[in-house]
């Protein structure tokens, strides 16, 4: 019996590539928020932070899950 090939986890430029992509469609400029990824059990999660100065900046930016074997947004929320 053959043992099941486990598919490689992608590299964190490849999953911010896939974020990025649709992250511009919803927000077209993201130059002023902040990228955070990390690889959890559950897939990649990418967390946009508007870094807004003075006190009435509003808003966030997206959240993200993606598989960390398919590329696939298992998961993603705007905040605007």
């Amino acid at each position: 019996m053959a043992a099941a090939v486990e598919t490689p986890i992608l590299s964190c430029a490849q999953v911010l590539a896939v974020a990025q992509a649709d992250a511009e469609t919803a927000y077209r400029d993201l130059s002023r928020h902040r990228i955070e990824i990390r690889l959890e059990d559950d897939g990649w999660h990418i967390e946009y932070t508007f870094r807004g100065t003075g006190r009435f900046h509003v808003g966030g930016g997206p959240h993200y899950i993606i598989d960390s074997h398919t590329g696939e947004i298992v998961s993603k929320k705007y905040y605007q």
